[in-house]
């Protein structure tokens, strides 16, 4: 360890007499991307793996009880964690995003290894959901190791963390287009010079590295040969609206099934009554198994007997209308198994269930158009296509990215004017009903979102304890006039005292511009305590639920220059506006330069 400490720190003494800062972002870009690819390249081929081990030697043997398999899985999953690992795997786009406003994007070195085991146990045994969400955590923790491996400054580790996460999505979809999109939206990246040549050489070296490991297979086996057309302008307006509606429906379902586990504070309830309930669903709706890549590439070929596969019931396929009611039940039940898989404590991510329902709602409109006998006639694939990209911009709040991808990995460009009204059409309608993505909505509510606003981000990844001040001298209520004098105002160069009884609880406040006109009166010392001259704080600062933001905001509303903040219920210390302005000045310039 103390060779390879010496050969870092002589490579660093060489990198700064050689290479420009610049040059070193780009080179560690690139490493960033490679890397990234290989950790998605990974995680695709062990989830791939397990599927092939599964259908090869157990399903074809055991057919009728691969409902179980999901629960197999999570249980595995649930013991690599708990026994193994000795910690959760948070959520991958909200984990990165959370290191970046919160811990200026250093994120724990197991988060490369431990998704890299748990998505592939719980995607592979069947678990509804996907492996982009993992694999951004993979790489968001290379991209923020690297850099403190290098010693690289905050600013920049977030634009490698940005690399990173842009190489895994386009290892994932081969999308690099998409990928730098993606990038900039979620992670509010600037699209400068500065930070598009390093997120170019990310996604390009994360997709040279999936093309080496997996070869030229696309993410769907379909390529578009059909245009947009006038008349079926309309139709796809209606779409929109129809995506809008479902992802509202994504997201509210997924929120509330959330909050429902939530209260269950024992995880082996939550894994036996969550796995329960994925195994039932199925049992009766086989097409929610795994991430579903099948059904969505089944429907684009319009092969709609292959795409619902065999269920319990002896439903006529052949019958359009009993293929529509299925598919309605697959796109109503697919957020609910996404989110249970996630609550019983499956590791995955949203992104490929999103494409998976609006697939299936855009067949759905399509199908209806069809054969509604009013004459109209629309392609179904195209519908399908458009459909994914409805959902994506509603669910992730992403439409640049939805409509860059599909563009992409179909080559549907000659859908772009269609996939640009339905993405616009779906964002802003879920957008008025739901404010925040499921990225990000936990963040927002506790005022941690980063955002393109500068501002609001410096003032986020400020923390409270550099602000907090604790040199005040404490009061209790039944001190004297003559003891606040001698034993505070003589002892202390602040001009506020905070007033608090035996337990440390904060009672108000006592400014010495309260007892100037009579603290050289002597006959008053043993006449008036503090209890008579003190008064509430103009507002006080909650240390475990109030950001930064919040409280510049208090700030401005009670006019005040000092607060007084409260942790547990007990008196803490004060902030002051000028400690406040002072730091955000240091934060803006470590953050913009």
């Amino acid at each position: 360890m103390p060779k390879t400490t010496e050969l870092l720190r002589k490579f660093l003494i060489w990198k700064y007499k050689h290479i420009s800062e610049r040059q070193f972002v780009y080179i560690l870009s690139i490493l960033v991307g490679l890397l990234a690819g290989l950790g998605t390249v990974t995680l695709k081929n062990l989830t791939h793996y397990i599927q092939l081990l599964l259908e090869g030697n157990i399903i074809k043997d055991y057919a009728g009880f691969y409902f179980v398999f999901p629960i197999i899985g999570l249980s595995l999953v649930f013991i690599y964690q708990k026994y193994i690992l000795k910690r959760n795997i948070s959520h991958g786009i909200t984990s990165a995003l959370h290191s970046i406003s919160r811990r200026n994007g250093i994120i724990k070195p197991f988060k490369i290894y431990a998704p890299l085991i748990a998505a592939p146990l719980t995607v592979g045994f069947g678990g509804s959901v996907g492996l982009q969400g993992p694999a951004v955590t993979v790489a968001s923790a290379i991209g923020s190791n690297i850099s403190q491996l290098f010693h690289i400054n905050a600013k920049t580790r977030m634009l490698l963390i940005g690399c990173a996460t842009a190489g895994s999505l386009a290892a994932m979809f081969k999308a690099p287009v998409a990928a730098i999109i993606f990038a900039v939206e979620i992670f509010a990246l600037d699209l400068a010079f500065a930070s598009l040549i390093p997120l170019l050489l990310a996604s390009v070296s994360a997709i040279l590295t999936s093309y080496l490991f997996l070869g030229s297979d696309s993410f769907f086996g379909f390529d578009l040969q059909d245009t947009f057309e006038i008349k079926d302008l309309i139709f796809y307006i209606i779409l929109g609206v129809g995506t809008g509606i479902a992802s509202i429906y994504f997201s509210k379902m997924y929120f509330y099934i959330t909050q429902f586990f939530k209260r269950i504070t024992n995880p082996i309830k939550k894994l036996i009554i969550g796995g329960i309930a994925i195994g039932i669903m199925l049992y009766f709706i086989p097409p929610l198994y795994g991430e579903g890549f099948d059904l969505m590439n089944d429907l684009l070929l319009g092969n709609n007997i292959r795409a619902l596969r065999q269920t319990p019931f002896d439903a006529d396929l052949t019958n359009i209308w009993i293929v529509i009611g299925l598919l309605i039940g697959i796109t109503f039940f697919k957020a609910i198994a996404m989110t249970t898989t996630f609550a019983a404590g499956g590791v995955g991510g949203i992104f490929i269930p999103t494409l998976f329902m609006g697939s299936t709602i855009g067949n759905i409109v399509a199908k209806v158009i069809n054969n509604i006998g009013l004459g109209f006639s629309v392609n179904e694939s195209s519908f399908t296509l458009v459909g994914m990209t409805g959902l994506l911009a509603g669910v992730l709040h992403a439409p640049l990215t939805a409509i860059f991808l599909i563009a992409e990995i179909t080559g549907g460009y000659e859908l772009f004017l269609p996939l640009m009204i339905v993405a616009a059409i779906s964002f802003a309608f879920t957008k008025y009903f739901v404010t925040n993505s499921i990225y990000t909505s936990e963040l927002a509510k506790k005022g941690q979102l980063i955002t393109h606003n500068k501002d609001s981000n410096v003032l986020m990844m400020m923390k409270i304890d550099k602000i907090i001040e604790q040199n005040f001298i404490s009061l209790s209520p039944e001190m004297k006039l003559g003891e606040i004098v001698k034993n505070a105002v003589a002892k202390s160069s602040r001009n506020h005292f905070p007033v608090v009884n035996a337990d440390n609880e904060f009672l108000g406040i006592l400014r010495l511009d309260d007892i100037r006109h009579i603290m050289f009166d002597t006959e008053l010392y043993e006449k008036i305590t503090v209890k008579k001259l003190m008064h509430n704080a103009p507002d006080i600062i909650d240390y475990d639920n109030d950001s930064v933001p919040i409280i510049m905001k208090k700030f401005k509303y009670s006019s005040a220059w000092n607060l007084p903040v409260i942790k547990d219920g007990k008196y803490f210390g004060f902030i002051s506006k000028s400690k406040l302005l002072t730091v955000y000045r240091r934060k803006l310039v470590e953050v913009t330069h």
